[in-house]
């Protein structure tokens, strides 16, 4: 069986290029990646409201509006699921206050 969000990526991917009048991945992406990266603030921000208000079951729905407005933003990207794993898995066994001081100053 395919993990789930493996299988979200997937359908999305497939969707990207669709038609705009029946798909809402196609409709956020004919949009371009700013107006992605927007919504997937908007739903940063639901979820972060939901958690202050100790609502587990908003919190949940959120936070799968988050993982699914991030992945449409991955793919528009060219980045994948498997790239963010990566990522994690090098910073594995890492401290995170000493991996946030070795990244480049902005």
């Amino acid at each position: 069986m395919a993990d789930t969000l493996d299988a979200l990526e997937a359908v999305i991917r497939e969707r990207r290029t669709g038609d705009p009048a029946s798909s809402y991945v196609a409709r956020l992406t004919a949009k371009g990646r700013a107006k992605i990266a927007q919504k997937l603030g908007e739903e940063a921000v639901e979820t972060v409201i939901a958690a202050i208000q100790d609502d587990k079951a908003a919190l949940t729905s959120e936070a799968a509006d988050l993982l699914f407005h991030l992945a449409v933003l991955l793919a528009d990207a060219g980045l994948s699921l498997d790239d963010v794993r990566a990522e994690l898995a090098r910073r594995e066994g890492v401290s995170g206050i000493d991996e946030k001081a070795s990244r480049p100053t902005q």
